[in-house]
């Protein structure tokens, strides 16, 4: 468990049906750097940001606190070797993904 401890977060959890990913190059300048490279659902996004000094690329869902979109605790941060291993992966998880279609 993190030393943040427990929130209770207020999600709206959208279907991950048919809503085609929305792609958005963007940099906040807010705490950290960070490019959002896609949505792939109303509250989930693809970013690749630089955390702690390292590059990470982030999957994570997000939810609105007071007006604002905060990063929920549900995602995973990849850093660039667990991210490169995925990404030599691709063709597998795709044959994966059709044999159980």
């Amino acid at each position: 468990m993190s030393a943040r401890g427990k929130r209770k977060d207020d999600e709206d959890h959208a279907s991950e049906g048919d809503a085609p990913p929305k792609k958005t190059f963007k940099k906040d300048s807010d705490e950290t750097d960070e490019i959002v490279v896609c949505e792939i659902s109303k509250n989930r996004r693809v970013m690749v940001r630089n955390w702690q000094g390292k590059i990470v690329v982030d999957i994570r869902e997000f939810y609105v606190k007071d007006g604002k979109e905060m990063p929920g605790k549900k995602g995973i941060s990849l850093s660039l070797d667990q991210w490169n291993v995925l990404r030599n992966h691709v063709e597998e998880i795709d044959k994966a993904v059709n044999e159980n279609s």
